[in-house]
C-alpha cells in the first residue's frame, strides 16, 4: 500500500491517489497506519554521536574545508570585526540579510539591504547573502536552513552568488539522526540542506561550481 504523504503536500498526496486508481492498487494508508508502520522499522543505524563538543566541531570544520568552504571561528564579542575582515577580503559591496538577522552584529560596511523585499533579480544583483542556521551537522558537514526570521526564504540563500552562513556552535550536532531529531518541532517549515557551496559535474566530469546555488561559501563558527 502507498502512504499517505503530509497535508502540506496535497500536490503529492493527489498524484499518488490518481496513480494507486491508475494501477488498481489498494487504498491508501491513513496516518495511524504510517505511523505503526514506521515503529516497527529495523533502526540499525547509529542513532547518537559518541565525540565530544571539541571533536564535532572540528570534524564539521574539516568537512566544510574539504568541499571548499572557508571557515572562521570567534567568540561572540568578536562577530563584527570577523564579519567585517570576512566581508572585506571579498570584496563585498552590497549584502542580502534577512530581516530577523541579529543587526548588532552588522559591521558598518558594505551596505545591508533587506532580504525579504528584494526579488529574485534583486537578489542576483546584490550577489551576496548573509544568513543564521538552524543547526548543522558535523558528520555530513552539512548547514541547515529554515524559512525564520534570520535565515529568510529559500531563494536568499540558493540566488546569490555568495553566501555567509554564521553558525553557533552550540547548533552544530555530530549525527544525521541528531539533526532530524532536533528539527521534529519545525519540521513543516520550508528548509535547504547545504553541503560545501553548489558544484556539479556534466557527463564529463567537468567540475561546475554555481550551477544550483551559490558559487562561495563562508561559514562563521560562533562559540
Amino acid at each position: 500500500m502507498i502512504p499517505v504523504p503530509s497535508k502540506s503536500n496535497k500536490a503529492r498526496t493527489e498524484v499518488l491517489r490518481r496513480i494507486t486508481a491508475a494501477i488498481g492498487g489498494p487504498d491508501l494508508l491513513t496516518p495511524a497506519e504510517i505511523e505503526d508502520a514506521r515503529s516497527h522499522l529495523p533502526r540499525a543505524y547509529r542513532m547518537r554521536g559518541t565525540m565530544g563538543s571539541t571533536e564535532v566541531i572540528a570534524l564539521f570544520e574539516h568537512r566544510l574545508l574539504d568541499y571548499g568552504a572557508c571557515v572562521e571561528r570567534c567568540s561572540v564579542a568578536e562577530i563584527v570585526p570577523t564579519l567585517k575582515g570576512m566581508l572585506e577580503r571579498r570584496a563585498v559591496r552590497t549584502m542580502a540579510v534577512p530581516s530577523g538577522f541579529p543587526r548588532h552584529w552588522l559591521p558598518g560596511h558594505p551596505q545591508f539591504l533587506n532580504a525579504d523585499s528584494l526579488g529574485h533579480r534583486d537578489l542576483d544583483r546584490c550577489n551576496s547573502v548573509l544568513t543564521g542556521a538552524t543547526l548543522a551537522i558535523a558528520e555530513t558537514g552539512t548547514l541547515v536552513l529554515q524559512s525564520v526570521a534570520d535565515q529568510g526564504r529559500r531563494a536568499a540563500s540558493l540566488v546569490p552568488d555568495y553566501h555567509l552562513c554564521v553558525v553557533l556552535v552550540a547548533d552544530v550536532v555530530e549525527t544525521v539522526p541528531e539533526a532530524f531529531r532536533r528539527l521534529e518541532g519545525t519540521n513543516t517549515l520550508p528548509t535547504t540542506f547545504i553541503s560545501g557551496p553548489s558544484a556539479t559535474a556534466d557527463i564529463e566530469m567537468t567540475r561546475i561550481k554555481g550551477v544550483h546555488g551559490p558559487r562561495i561559501l563562508d561559514v562563521l563558527l560562533v562559540g
